[in-house]
């Protein structure tokens, strides 16, 4: 069970990975669109985020905080759906994809520092 959590949690870091690194990317580039790799990283992120979560429900002292559970789940859907719905747009507002951006800093910042 533990390899299959450091399996999950590797994926879920490449997500997090492409999401961040094609965002700052995209907006460093001057045009600022939804890219297919900020696309499949919010993807990645939302899934083995739950996927994450799930075995997790067992019980024990090690186990994580569901209201921060359903933090991050929040800032995870509100993510993939500040990318799902423009992609198709040749270019987004700048100030929407800064939201993007940090959005994915604070729900960084929540995994990080909510123990």
């Amino acid at each position: 069970m533990e390899a299959l959590r450091l399996i999950l949690l590797l994926i879920h870091l490449v997500g997090f990975a492409l999401l961040l690194g094609g965002a700052v990317t995209t907006l460093l580039s001057g045009k600022i669109r939804i890219t297919p790799t900020v696309l499949w990283g919010s993807i990645i992120q939302l899934v083995s985020g739950i996927a994450l979560s799930a075995p997790l429900r067992g019980g024990g002292d090690n186990e994580p905080d569901p209201i921060k559970l359903g933090v991050k789940l929040l800032f995870a859907v509100l993510i993939f759906i500040m990318v799902f719905i423009p992609r198709k747009r040749d270019e987004v507002n700048k100030g929407h994809f800064i939201g993007i951006v940090t959005l994915t800093v604070v729900n960084a910042a929540v995994a990080v520092f909510w123990h």
